[in-house]
């Protein structure tokens, strides 16, 4: 059951909402996340790889290692770490081109509810979960597995700050820095920043990386026709755009660099239903041994 893909428009504001109506819809998301799939196979799942060894009678099947089962011949098994708290990032983008919006729900808006549900699945699955800004907001960076912590933190995150450069690729670089083991950062942002494919690339070299990229249409489809005169949302410097191009590379334009640092990346519009292709998009992640 998916209660939010039908909606017309799709979310609500949550800037708009009640501490007690963001709650309600924010745990109604994440069951709509998990429905219908083990949530420990892709989402905050507690187990960390250790190594992979010969397979033995008895074995469970599910967890054979494929790759090095058909690099040697012979059926291999990936082992676990039982209960590792696998330390969780949720960093959120929230610099002015996130709320510069075509639709009814903005792009930090549809950011905002993603990293509040995969956060409360992340929970839990006793993984610790820290909620970040991406631009000038001050906040809690170590993860924790307090729910007051993980509310406190989207709280802080739902109402406007203008006007707010951004400074994700360097939040996400320190954080990684400072993680004295391995984690899961999630990026929710529109990768506006010039730096932030870098960032992202540096940090999966130690880290589990995955970036959620909302979109807004306009970005994408542009306008009937004609030129428009237009501001950049942070610096303001105004240029000439044709409306008949997208004004950015497109909803899987970063995906190929991306994948190729191994990076996991997922484009998501403010206009469309984010559920399905985002319960489709961790499923994936989970055979393929991803923490989400």
């Amino acid at each position: 059951m998916n209660f939010l893909a039908d909606a017309e428009n799709g979310l609500d504001r949550p800037e708009e909402l009640s501490e007690r109506q963001f709650e309600l819809v924010v745990r109604r998301l994440a069951d709509d996340l998990a429905y219908g799939a083990d949530a420990s196979r892709f989402v905050g799942s507690g187990i960390e790889y250790a190594q992979t060894r010969p397979y033995v009678p008895g074995d469970p099947v599910r967890q054979l290692d494929w790759r090095v089962s058909a690099r040697t011949g012979k059926p291999h098994i990936k082992e676990y770490e039982a209960m590792k708290r696998i330390p969780t990032w949720m960093v959120v983008d929230t610099s002015e081109s996130m709320w510069v919006s075509s639709t009814p729900l903005s792009k930090h808006g549809l950011a905002v509810w993603l990293a509040a549900a995969l956060g409360l699945v992340a929970l839990r699955r006793l993984s610790p979960v820290a909620v970040v800004s991406g631009g000038d907001r001050p906040g809690r960076a170590q993860p924790s597995l307090l729910r007051g912590r993980l509310w406190g933190g989207l709280d802080a995150m739902r109402t406007r700050q203008a006007p707010e450069p951004t400074r994700i690729a360097e939040v996400v670089q320190d954080l990684a820095l400072r993680s004295a083991r391995r984690g899961l950062f999630v990026v929710l942002s529109d990768l506006h920043a010039p730096d932030v494919l870098h960032a992202l690339k540096l940090t999966a070299q130690r880290h589990d990386v995955v970036v959620l990229q909302p979109i807004d249409p306009a970005e994408v489809e542009g306008s009937p026709g004609g030129f428009q005169r237009a501001a950049e949302a942070e610096t303001g410097a105004a240029f000439l755009a044709s409306g008949r191009r997208g004004w950015l590379n497109g909803e899987q334009g970063f995906g190929p660099e991306l994948a190729g640092a191994g990076v996991d990346h997922i484009a998501l519009r403010t206009d469309q239903d984010c559920v399905t292709p985002l319960q489709r998009f961790l499923a994936l992640r989970g055979q393929s041994g991803g923490m989400v």
